[in-house]
Protein backbone atom coordinates (compact mmCIF):
# COMPACT_ATOMS: atom_id res chain seq x y z
CA UNK A 1 0.00 0.00 0.00
CA UNK A 2 1.25 3.53 -0.72
CA UNK A 3 2.27 5.39 2.20
CA UNK A 4 -0.03 7.96 3.11
CA UNK A 5 0.88 11.34 4.82
CA UNK A 6 -0.78 12.23 7.91
CA UNK A 7 -2.71 15.56 5.81
CA UNK A 8 -4.18 12.95 3.13
CA UNK A 9 -5.08 10.77 6.41
CA UNK A 10 -6.77 13.85 8.04
CA UNK A 11 -8.65 14.69 4.41
CA UNK A 12 -9.57 10.98 3.56
CA UNK A 13 -10.83 10.69 7.22
CA UNK A 14 -12.87 13.79 6.47
CA UNK A 15 -14.97 12.46 3.48
CA UNK A 16 -15.46 9.22 5.00
CA UNK A 17 -17.05 10.34 7.36
CA UNK A 18 -19.38 12.91 5.92
CA UNK A 19 -20.22 10.05 4.01
CA UNK A 20 -21.82 8.09 6.85
CA UNK A 21 -23.18 11.07 8.35
CA UNK A 22 -25.20 12.01 5.10
CA UNK A 23 -26.95 7.99 5.34
CA UNK A 24 -27.30 7.44 8.34
CA UNK A 25 -30.35 10.08 9.90
CA UNK A 26 -32.54 7.45 7.81
CA UNK A 27 -31.16 4.68 10.11
CA UNK A 28 -31.39 7.14 13.15
CA UNK A 29 -34.76 7.81 12.29
CA UNK A 30 -36.21 4.56 12.13
CA UNK A 31 -35.99 4.00 16.11
CA UNK A 32 -37.46 7.06 16.59
CA UNK A 33 -40.69 6.74 13.65
CA UNK A 34 -40.88 3.17 13.43
CA UNK A 35 -42.41 2.44 17.04
CA UNK A 36 -44.46 5.73 16.91
CA UNK A 37 -45.84 5.05 13.30
CA UNK A 38 -45.84 1.30 12.92
CA UNK A 39 -49.34 1.04 11.50
CA UNK A 40 -48.53 3.36 8.76
CA UNK A 41 -46.39 1.21 7.64
CA UNK A 42 -48.32 -1.75 7.39
CA UNK A 43 -46.28 -3.66 10.69
CA UNK A 44 -47.43 -4.51 14.37
CA UNK A 45 -44.88 -3.43 17.06
CA UNK A 46 -43.76 -6.71 17.40
CA UNK A 47 -42.76 -6.10 13.89
CA UNK A 48 -41.20 -2.76 13.92
CA UNK A 49 -38.96 -4.25 16.87
CA UNK A 50 -37.82 -7.03 14.01
CA UNK A 51 -36.86 -4.54 11.90
CA UNK A 52 -35.09 -2.32 14.56
CA UNK A 53 -33.08 -5.72 15.03
CA UNK A 54 -32.35 -7.29 11.62
CA UNK A 55 -29.71 -4.50 10.24
CA UNK A 56 -27.19 -5.26 13.37
CA UNK A 57 -27.81 -9.11 12.80
CA UNK A 58 -26.97 -8.99 9.31
CA UNK A 59 -23.73 -7.02 10.07
CA UNK A 60 -22.75 -9.81 12.38
CA UNK A 61 -22.57 -12.48 9.29
CA UNK A 62 -21.22 -10.05 6.86
CA UNK A 63 -18.55 -8.19 8.71
CA UNK A 64 -15.97 -10.82 7.40
CA UNK A 65 -16.70 -10.22 4.27
CA UNK A 66 -16.92 -6.60 3.90
CA UNK A 67 -12.79 -6.76 5.39
CA UNK A 68 -12.03 -8.68 2.20
CA UNK A 69 -14.09 -6.23 0.50
CA UNK A 70 -12.52 -3.11 1.48
CA UNK A 71 -9.23 -4.61 0.77
CA UNK A 72 -9.82 -5.48 -2.30
CA UNK A 73 -11.72 -2.84 -3.61
CA UNK A 74 -10.34 0.08 -1.69
CA UNK A 75 -12.48 2.64 0.52
CA UNK A 76 -13.68 4.82 -2.81
CA UNK A 77 -15.28 1.80 -4.61
CA UNK A 78 -16.65 0.37 -1.68
CA UNK A 79 -17.69 3.37 0.23
CA UNK A 80 -19.92 4.47 -3.29
CA UNK A 81 -21.79 1.68 -3.26
CA UNK A 82 -22.13 1.41 0.41
CA UNK A 83 -23.44 5.02 0.26
CA UNK A 84 -26.04 4.09 -2.70
CA UNK A 85 -27.06 1.17 -0.48
CA UNK A 86 -27.93 3.74 2.28
CA UNK A 87 -29.78 5.84 0.11
CA UNK A 88 -31.56 3.09 -1.63
CA UNK A 89 -32.64 1.80 2.18
CA UNK A 90 -34.03 5.41 3.07
CA UNK A 91 -35.79 4.91 0.00
CA UNK A 92 -37.46 1.71 0.71
CA UNK A 93 -38.73 3.31 3.84
CA UNK A 94 -40.54 6.27 2.50
CA UNK A 95 -41.94 4.07 -0.28
CA UNK A 96 -42.90 0.84 0.99
CA UNK A 97 -45.00 -0.64 3.22
CA UNK A 98 -44.75 -4.61 4.68
CA UNK A 99 -42.58 -6.28 6.93
CA UNK A 100 -40.87 -8.06 3.92
CA UNK A 101 -40.37 -5.00 1.84
CA UNK A 102 -39.19 -3.12 5.34
CA UNK A 103 -36.63 -6.14 5.94
CA UNK A 104 -35.01 -5.86 2.86
CA UNK A 105 -34.95 -2.06 3.57
CA UNK A 106 -33.12 -3.44 7.12
CA UNK A 107 -31.25 -5.42 5.49
CA UNK A 108 -29.56 -3.41 2.71
CA UNK A 109 -28.81 -0.65 5.26
CA UNK A 110 -26.81 -2.90 7.23
CA UNK A 111 -24.34 -3.72 4.28
CA UNK A 112 -24.11 -0.20 3.66
CA UNK A 113 -23.81 0.68 7.62
CA UNK A 114 -21.31 -1.91 7.68
CA UNK A 115 -19.07 -1.01 4.84
CA UNK A 116 -19.19 3.13 5.85
CA UNK A 117 -18.58 2.36 9.68
CA UNK A 118 -15.68 0.20 8.76
CA UNK A 119 -14.09 2.50 6.88
CA UNK A 120 -14.45 5.17 8.86
CA UNK A 121 -12.51 2.95 11.14
CA UNK A 122 -9.66 2.32 9.28
CA UNK A 123 -8.86 5.47 7.28
CA UNK A 124 -8.12 7.09 10.31
CA UNK A 125 -5.77 4.59 11.38
CA UNK A 126 -4.06 4.55 8.21
CA UNK A 127 -1.25 6.82 9.73
CA UNK A 128 -0.35 5.97 13.28
CA UNK A 129 0.48 9.40 14.15
CA UNK A 130 -2.74 11.61 15.47
CA UNK A 131 -4.72 8.36 14.42
CA UNK A 132 -6.98 8.98 17.69
CA UNK A 133 -7.74 12.81 17.10
CA UNK A 134 -8.90 11.30 13.56
CA UNK A 135 -11.20 9.03 15.03
CA UNK A 136 -12.53 11.68 17.39
CA UNK A 137 -13.54 14.14 14.33
CA UNK A 138 -14.99 11.34 12.59
CA UNK A 139 -17.35 10.53 15.55
CA UNK A 140 -18.19 14.19 15.36
CA UNK A 141 -19.19 14.29 12.27
CA UNK A 142 -20.88 10.92 12.17
CA UNK A 143 -22.89 11.69 15.50
CA UNK A 144 -23.99 15.03 13.79
CA UNK A 145 -25.68 13.33 11.13
CA UNK A 146 -27.75 11.11 13.76
CA UNK A 147 -28.66 14.80 15.64
CA UNK A 148 -29.71 16.46 13.19
CA UNK A 149 -31.79 13.61 11.69
CA UNK A 150 -33.38 13.47 15.07
CA UNK A 151 -34.34 17.07 15.21
CA UNK A 152 -35.64 16.93 12.01
CA UNK A 153 -37.81 13.90 12.63
CA UNK A 154 -39.28 15.22 15.59
CA UNK A 155 -40.29 18.33 14.02
CA UNK A 156 -41.49 17.71 10.44
CA UNK A 157 -43.35 14.11 11.39
CA UNK A 158 -46.66 15.34 13.01
CA UNK A 159 -46.96 18.52 10.15
CA UNK A 160 -45.93 15.79 6.85
CA UNK A 161 -46.06 12.25 8.36
CA UNK A 162 -43.20 10.21 8.73
CA UNK A 163 -42.70 8.69 5.01
CA UNK A 164 -42.30 12.62 4.46
CA UNK A 165 -39.62 12.73 6.68
CA UNK A 166 -37.39 9.71 5.52
CA UNK A 167 -38.15 11.12 1.55
CA UNK A 168 -36.52 14.33 2.61
CA UNK A 169 -33.61 12.57 4.44
CA UNK A 170 -33.30 10.35 1.30
CA UNK A 171 -32.82 13.34 -0.61
CA UNK A 172 -30.15 14.99 1.39
CA UNK A 173 -28.28 11.77 1.44
CA UNK A 174 -27.84 11.99 -2.45
CA UNK A 175 -24.80 14.05 -1.43
CA UNK A 176 -23.03 11.21 0.42
CA UNK A 177 -21.60 9.77 -2.92
CA UNK A 178 -20.50 12.88 -3.87
CA UNK A 179 -17.84 12.83 -0.87
CA UNK A 180 -17.29 9.05 -1.55
CA UNK A 181 -15.91 9.72 -4.84
CA UNK A 182 -13.20 11.76 -3.00
CA UNK A 183 -11.53 8.57 -0.73
CA UNK A 184 -8.47 6.99 -2.08
CA UNK A 185 -8.39 4.13 -4.54
CA UNK A 186 -5.81 1.97 -3.45
CA UNK A 187 -6.65 -1.12 -2.09
CA UNK A 188 -5.31 -2.15 1.53
CA UNK A 189 -3.11 -5.43 2.02
CA UNK A 190 -5.41 -7.07 4.58
CA UNK A 191 -4.50 -10.64 6.42
CA UNK A 192 -6.80 -13.10 5.22
CA UNK A 193 -9.59 -14.76 7.91
CA UNK A 194 -11.81 -17.47 8.40
CA UNK A 195 -15.37 -16.21 7.69
CA UNK A 196 -17.84 -16.36 10.52
CA UNK A 197 -17.46 -15.84 14.26
CA UNK A 198 -14.03 -16.54 15.71
CA UNK A 199 -12.94 -16.82 19.67
CA UNK A 200 -13.05 -13.51 21.37
CA UNK A 201 -9.78 -12.04 22.09
CA UNK A 202 -9.45 -9.44 24.93
CA UNK A 203 -10.61 -6.73 22.75
CA UNK A 204 -13.28 -8.80 21.51
CA UNK A 205 -14.45 -9.60 24.90
CA UNK A 206 -14.21 -5.60 26.03
CA UNK A 207 -16.62 -5.30 22.92
CA UNK A 208 -19.42 -7.34 23.39
CA UNK A 209 -19.61 -6.41 26.80
CA UNK A 210 -19.51 -2.35 26.16
CA UNK A 211 -22.67 -3.30 23.65
CA UNK A 212 -24.30 -5.60 26.19
CA UNK A 213 -24.38 -3.17 28.87
CA UNK A 214 -24.62 0.49 27.38
CA UNK A 215 -26.18 -0.06 24.32
CA UNK A 216 -28.05 -3.31 25.51
CA UNK A 217 -29.24 -2.97 29.29
CA UNK A 218 -28.69 0.70 29.68
CA UNK A 219 -31.29 2.11 27.01
CA UNK A 220 -33.47 -0.82 27.87
CA UNK A 221 -32.93 0.25 31.58
CA UNK A 222 -33.45 4.02 30.73
CA UNK A 223 -37.11 4.67 30.50
CA UNK A 224 -37.76 2.45 33.18
CA UNK A 225 -34.82 4.79 35.72
CA UNK A 226 -37.19 7.85 34.05
CA UNK A 227 -40.30 6.28 35.47
CA UNK A 228 -39.38 4.73 38.67
CA UNK A 229 -37.82 8.68 39.29
CA UNK A 230 -40.16 10.74 37.34
CA UNK A 231 -43.63 9.33 36.86
CA UNK A 232 -45.48 11.73 35.35
CA UNK A 233 -42.43 12.88 32.35
CA UNK A 234 -40.70 9.66 32.16
CA UNK A 235 -41.39 9.61 28.15
CA UNK A 236 -39.86 13.27 27.60
CA UNK A 237 -36.91 12.46 30.35
CA UNK A 238 -35.92 9.05 28.61
CA UNK A 239 -36.22 10.91 24.76
CA UNK A 240 -33.67 13.79 26.70
CA UNK A 241 -31.06 11.14 27.70
CA UNK A 242 -31.20 9.47 23.93
CA UNK A 243 -30.74 12.83 22.32
CA UNK A 244 -27.84 13.44 24.59
CA UNK A 245 -26.20 10.67 23.38
CA UNK A 246 -25.58 11.95 19.91
CA UNK A 247 -25.45 15.12 21.11
CA UNK A 248 -22.46 14.44 23.66
CA UNK A 249 -20.67 12.38 20.83
CA UNK A 250 -20.67 15.79 18.92
CA UNK A 251 -19.35 17.91 21.58
CA UNK A 252 -16.98 15.53 23.40
CA UNK A 253 -15.72 12.53 21.41
CA UNK A 254 -12.88 14.70 19.49
CA UNK A 255 -12.17 15.77 22.85
CA UNK A 256 -11.38 11.94 23.84
CA UNK A 257 -9.44 11.51 21.05
CA UNK A 258 -7.39 14.42 21.54
CA UNK A 259 -6.72 12.83 25.37
CA UNK A 260 -5.36 9.57 23.84
CA UNK A 261 -2.82 11.65 21.72
CA UNK A 262 -1.59 12.27 25.13
CA UNK A 263 -1.68 9.86 27.82
CA UNK A 264 -2.60 7.00 25.13
CA UNK A 265 -6.03 5.89 23.48
CA UNK A 266 -5.13 1.72 25.69
CA UNK A 267 -4.34 3.55 28.68
CA UNK A 268 -7.31 5.90 28.54
CA UNK A 269 -9.96 3.42 27.18
CA UNK A 270 -8.69 1.52 30.24
CA UNK A 271 -9.56 4.56 32.80
CA UNK A 272 -12.83 5.47 31.17
CA UNK A 273 -13.89 1.89 31.30
CA UNK A 274 -14.00 1.43 34.69
CA UNK A 275 -15.44 4.64 35.11
CA UNK A 276 -18.25 3.65 33.20
CA UNK A 277 -18.58 0.73 35.13
CA UNK A 278 -18.85 2.37 38.32
CA UNK A 279 -21.32 4.97 36.51
CA UNK A 280 -23.23 2.13 35.64
CA UNK A 281 -23.25 0.59 39.03
CA UNK A 282 -24.67 3.60 40.70
CA UNK A 283 -27.50 3.51 38.88
CA UNK A 284 -29.04 1.42 41.29
CA UNK A 285 -29.44 4.42 43.66
CA UNK A 286 -31.88 6.87 43.76
CA UNK A 287 -33.37 10.50 43.69
CA UNK A 288 -30.52 12.84 41.80
CA UNK A 289 -27.60 10.35 42.16
CA UNK A 290 -28.97 8.54 39.64
CA UNK A 291 -29.27 11.27 36.63
CA UNK A 292 -26.01 12.17 37.35
CA UNK A 293 -24.69 8.85 37.10
CA UNK A 294 -26.78 8.91 33.66
CA UNK A 295 -25.44 12.06 32.42
CA UNK A 296 -21.80 10.57 33.47
CA UNK A 297 -22.65 7.20 31.76
CA UNK A 298 -23.49 8.89 28.25
CA UNK A 299 -20.33 11.37 28.50
CA UNK A 300 -18.09 8.17 29.42
CA UNK A 301 -19.34 6.52 26.22
CA UNK A 302 -19.18 9.91 24.01
CA UNK A 303 -15.36 9.77 25.20
CA UNK A 304 -14.85 6.14 24.52
CA UNK A 305 -16.04 6.22 21.03
CA UNK A 306 -13.17 7.10 18.94
CA UNK A 307 -11.06 5.05 21.02
CA UNK A 308 -11.19 1.21 19.91
CA UNK A 309 -10.24 1.79 16.39
CA UNK A 310 -6.74 3.38 17.60
CA UNK A 311 -6.16 0.74 20.45
CA UNK A 312 -6.93 -1.83 17.30
CA UNK A 313 -4.35 -0.53 15.57
CA UNK A 314 -1.59 -0.27 18.39
CA UNK A 315 -2.82 -4.04 19.26
CA UNK A 316 -3.09 -5.85 15.24
CA UNK A 317 -0.97 -3.51 13.03
CA UNK A 318 0.01 -3.62 9.61
CA UNK A 319 -2.37 -6.61 7.67
CA UNK A 320 -4.04 -7.86 10.73
CA UNK A 321 -5.77 -4.27 11.19
CA UNK A 322 -8.64 -4.42 8.89
CA UNK A 323 -9.67 -7.55 10.43
CA UNK A 324 -8.94 -6.92 13.97
CA UNK A 325 -12.19 -4.15 13.70
CA UNK A 326 -14.28 -6.02 11.38
CA UNK A 327 -14.09 -8.54 14.78
CA UNK A 328 -14.74 -6.11 16.91
CA UNK A 329 -17.17 -4.86 15.14
CA UNK A 330 -18.69 -8.02 15.10
CA UNK A 331 -18.57 -8.53 19.41
CA UNK A 332 -20.07 -5.24 19.58
CA UNK A 333 -22.90 -5.79 17.74
CA UNK A 334 -23.05 -9.47 19.73
CA UNK A 335 -23.70 -7.47 22.78
CA UNK A 336 -25.95 -4.66 21.81
CA UNK A 337 -28.66 -6.94 19.88
CA UNK A 338 -28.23 -9.77 23.07
CA UNK A 339 -28.44 -6.86 25.45
CA UNK A 340 -31.79 -5.83 24.55
CA UNK A 341 -32.95 -9.66 25.20
CA UNK A 342 -31.10 -10.17 28.61
CA UNK A 343 -32.89 -6.85 30.18
CA UNK A 344 -36.15 -8.13 28.73
CA UNK A 345 -35.73 -11.02 30.96
CA UNK A 346 -33.51 -9.81 34.25
CA UNK A 347 -35.36 -6.41 34.59
CA UNK A 348 -38.98 -7.98 35.73
CA UNK A 349 -37.62 -10.42 38.03
CA UNK A 350 -34.30 -9.14 39.37
CA UNK A 351 -33.72 -6.40 41.83
CA UNK A 352 -32.55 -3.31 39.93
CA UNK A 353 -29.39 -3.17 42.21
CA UNK A 354 -28.26 -6.67 41.15
CA UNK A 355 -28.95 -5.28 37.45
CA UNK A 356 -27.29 -2.26 37.61
CA UNK A 357 -23.90 -3.75 39.73
CA UNK A 358 -23.65 -6.71 38.03
CA UNK A 359 -23.38 -4.66 34.61
CA UNK A 360 -21.03 -2.48 36.02
CA UNK A 361 -18.99 -5.21 37.29
CA UNK A 362 -19.06 -7.21 33.73
CA UNK A 363 -17.35 -3.85 32.06
CA UNK A 364 -14.84 -3.67 35.01
CA UNK A 365 -13.86 -7.42 34.11
CA UNK A 366 -13.92 -7.39 30.69
CA UNK A 367 -11.66 -3.85 30.99
CA UNK A 368 -8.90 -5.45 33.40
CA UNK A 369 -8.71 -8.66 30.72
CA UNK A 370 -8.16 -5.85 27.84
CA UNK A 371 -5.30 -4.13 30.24
CA UNK A 372 -3.71 -7.21 30.79
CA UNK A 373 -3.45 -7.75 27.42
CA UNK A 374 -2.01 -4.34 26.28
CA UNK A 375 1.26 -5.48 28.87
CA UNK A 376 2.04 -8.98 26.57
CA UNK A 377 4.29 -7.28 23.79
CA UNK A 378 2.54 -9.14 20.49
CA UNK A 379 4.93 -10.82 17.90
Amino acid sequence: MTAVTPQEADQATRNAAITLGLVIPGDTLMYLLMPLYAPMFGISLPEAGILLAANRLVRIVIYPSIARFYAASGARTASILAAFAGIAATVIYATCSGLWLLLAGRLIWGFSFATLNLVNQAIPTSVAHGAASRSGRARVIVASGSVIGLLLGAALAEWIGPRGVFAIVATASLLAPLFALRLPTTPEPVKATSGGISWPQPMSLWGFCFGFVVDGIFIFGLSLLAKANFPQGAVTAAGLIMALRFGGQVVLSSVGGRLAERVGAQRLLFGLSLALAASLALLAASGALVWAAVLAVVALWALIQPLPPPVLAELYPGPERVPAMARQNIWRDLGAGSGPLAAGVLFPFAPPIAIWIGAGALLAGASLLLHFERRVPRP
